[in-house]
């Protein structure tokens, strides 16, 4: 048998970026990261290992079984490759900044790598560009977070963009008023992810009402709102919805044209949460994922954290959303073309291609080389 591998193969989950998806990505991380700096998101760039006992803290226990490991050999201490940027950011708030005036706005944009893909994500590499509000902790900065994300999207060309609300503390706060706890909370969270009211009656004893009326609640925001406001809550879970109108409402001044939906009891995900949590689609390209999440999320050690938000966004999900670019303007310079022409051309915008050798047909030349034009009397002329 023969073991070896053809050149070309690579891990699952990997991937060669190949022109022009690999110019196109930059240019897209380039135009995202200039909407998050108009915000005054201030760019962090933090490594692509850590110790273990720094990266999976705090909120990056959520990313511990996805990280990669390996002993390093400086150190000779246990590190991690990260899998995701927030809680590098978080780290970063926490030490080196945490003496910066809050509110805090962090931004940054890079790959993360891990263990395994998902069904709907197989990828195991992933690029991220996100952003971090750190400090206050108002239903402002969940709006702020949510409308900067949507006009980062938007300016993108992102086509028919949408944002799902959801409230991963809530059911935990209704189990917690009504007794729910250990297996009993484990078994009634399954039943909530799988969408099974019997289950979930059958589990909740008292709060099944609630429960049943929270899995039929999920939709359209003004609808699911609504939905949400006839049920009597507890104390604790009455407070989340009322920071959730807020939020509603805060986003129809802020992103009018965004679309929202609500789905009070989503969870998977958003395990580190604190609050209002939030995943961007593109409507009409939904078998491409998830283009987005964030959330509320808490910063530094358990005695005195910080409250923060924040939102990741994958570029490889966003590539896959955007309509085809039109080819770049690309013109063959002639072998021995004086170098001031094509300076000048680059000048008011062609890519210029110079040729290394003569040729005999300039224009079979160009578009052999994936040239649009050729430069013919010191002029471009389309190649066809």
């Amino acid at each position: 048998m023969n073991d070896a591998l053809h050149p070309a193969l690579l891990p699952s989950g990997m991937h060669d970026l190949l022109p022009p998806q690999a110019e196109i990505e930059a240019q897209v991380v380039a135009q995202l990261m200039t909407t998050l700096a108009a915000h005054g998101y201030d760019r962090v760039k933090p490594p692509l290992v850590e110790f273990e006992e720094t990266l999976f803290s705090g909120a990056g226990a959520a990313m511990a079984v996805a990280t990669f490991r390996m002993m390093d050999p400086a150190s000779h201490r246990m590190i991690g490759v990260r899998a995701d940027m927030t809680p590098q950011i978080a780290r970063i708030a926490a030490t080196r900044l945490g003496d910066a005036p809050r509110p805090l706005r962090l931004s940054y944009a890079g790959q993360v790598l891990r263990v395994t893909g998902l069904e709907i994500r197989p990828e195991r590499q992933i690029g991220q560009v996100g952003a971090e509000l750190i400090g206050p902790a108002g239903p402002s900065a969940d709006v702020e977070a949510i409308a900067v994300a949507a006009e980062a999207l938007a300016a993108i060309g992102v086509p028919e963009l949408s944002v799902d609300l959801t409230l991963p503390t809530l059911v935990p706060a209704i189990a917690d008023a009504y007794g729910i706890s250990g297996p009993r909370a484990a078994a009634l969270r399954v039943a909530l992810d799988h969408k099974d009211a019997g289950a979930v009656a059958e589990v909740a004893g008292d709060a099944g009402g609630i429960l049943g009326s929270l899995l039929t609640a999920a939709g359209p925001a003004v609808s699911s709102m609504a939905a949400l406001n006839r049920l009597d809550l507890p104390a604790r879970a009455g407070a989340e919805r009322v920071r959730l109108s807020a939020v509603l409402d805060g986003l129809c001044a802020a992103a009018p044209e965004l679309r929202v939906t609500i789905d009070p009891i989503e969870n998977r995900g958003f395990e580190y949460h604190t609050g209002i949590s939030f995943t961007f689609f593109a409507t009409n390209a939904s078998p491409v994922g998830e283009l987005g999440r964030g959330g509320r999320y808490r910063v530094g050690d358990s005695t005195e954290p910080e409250p923060a938000t924040g939102f990741t966004l994958y570029t490889d999900t966003i590539l896959r959303t955007l309509p085809a670019a039109a080819p770049r303007r690309r013109v063959l310079l002639p072998f021995g073309l004086d170098r001031k022409m094509g300076r000048k051309l680059r000048e008011i915008g062609w890519t210029t291609v110079a040729a290394l050798d003569p040729a005999e047909d300039w224009r079979a030349e160009a578009r052999r080389l994936g040239c649009t034009h050729s430069l013919e009397g010191g002029r471009p002329v389309a190649v066809g």
